[in-house]
């Protein structure tokens, strides 16, 4: 039995390396390194989405504002085709026409239609004769000498000024007292 217990003395126990079944550590878990570079990664792949987008967005607004400035006088030009019918209706009128006074009073007529169609669009007309001259609006063709109380006023209009709501479309060109 002496053998058997030197045996067993010889035999040391077995000692089990813990960290032998598992993997080292850099393996398991990414160094910060690692981990900053796969940050670095999906942030790239974030810009490249975004820039991505953003050229999308540009490029589809810029084509929609082309297409509306292609388009933007397409409802006025259609508000206006009556007013050019009338017109030729007109021309065909006074061709045979022996008086005057109905093609005249068919033009005054057509003249205050495209008014109204203009009205209804924004347009709107300066008043300017009796008013003091205002650069902003007003164009000075010449200076003419007047009174006192013309002095600085707008005594004749050659041609009529518009506003578009309220922004001007059109100077009025008009004469200045001096």
């Amino acid at each position: 039995m002496s053998e058997i217990q030197d045996v067993n003395d010889a035999r040391e126990p077995l000692k089990v390396d813990e960290d032998s079944n598992q993997e080292p550590a850099t393996e398991q878990q990414p160094s910060a390194e690692e981990k900053l570079k796969e940050e670095l990664k999906e942030a790239n792949d974030k810009y490249v989405r975004l820039y991505a987008e953003f050229d999308n967005f540009r490029r589809r607004t810029t084509k929609e504002r082309t297409e509306l400035l292609q388009t933007a006088g397409k409802e006025v030009i259609v508000s206006m085709l009556p007013v050019l019918d009338d017109f030729e209706r007109a021309l065909k009128a006074m061709e045979t026409a022996t008086d005057v006074i109905p093609v005249k009073e068919g033009v005054a007529l057509i003249q205050n239609k495209l008014k109204h169609i203009l009205t209804a669009k924004g347009l709107k007309e300066m008043s300017t004769k009796g008013q003091p001259f205002d650069a902003e609006v007003h164009e000075a063709i010449t200076n003419i000498p007047a009174g006192d109380e013309q002095k600085g006023k707008v005594v004749d209009e050659l041609e009529k000024g518009y506003f578009l709501n309220d922004k001007v479309i059109r100077f009025a060109k008009v004469v200045v007292g001096g």
